[in-house]
């Protein structure tokens, strides 16, 4: 593939990472609202491929780190969402079970990092998430599947497919 079109689509995944991320969707109840960018990162895995939404995500959080936006804890928690979601679909392949269950379990994972981290009980921590990974699960499949059909109607569509089929 050409080394300006490689570029140029992992760019445009880091901003969409980076803009989606910066959504958030209330939740029911106060500390429950969830990241836009979960299903949205599932989705970009399948159709792009693991490499380049880790290279994406690595942009993303340089961008969010040097905006201010993030700080290196919000950096590590993202990044390890990003490894185990990604790492579902690159070993398991995008197939209909791993694809939702790749964004809860990533969740879950960055979660006990946080408990990791400040020590926070873990049980509060999963319930105040299940929202979010519940809307993770039921919006990562069609979101992928709609990611796809844009990839098909830009020229993406001429190069080597980096995702698995859906």
């Amino acid at each position: 593939m050409n080394k300006t079109r490689e570029l140029t689509l992992i760019s445009l995944l880091a901003v969409i990472i980076t803009i989606s991320g910066s959504f958030r969707i209330p939740g029911p109840l106060p500390g429950t609202e969830f990241q836009l960018s979960a299903p949205i990162a599932v989705a970009i895995t399948v159709v792009f491929g693991f490499r380049r939404y880790i290279i994406a995500g690595i942009i993303a959080s340089a961008i969010s780190l040097t905006l201010g936006i993030h700080t290196i804890i919000n950096v590590i928690i993202a990044m390890t969402f990003r490894f185990v979601a990604g790492g579902i679909i690159y070993f398991f392949k995008p197939g209909f079970i791993p694809v939702i269950i790749a964004g809860p379990l990533g969740s879950i994972t960055a979660r006990i990092m946080l408990c990791l981290f400040f020590g926070n009980p873990l049980l509060a921590m999963l319930i105040a998430g299940l929202p979010g990974m519940l809307y993770t699960a039921i919006t990562a499949w069609p979101l992928s599947k709609l990611l796809a059909k844009i990839k098909y109607c830009t020229p993406w569509r001429e190069t080597r497919y980096e995702g698995r089929s859906l």
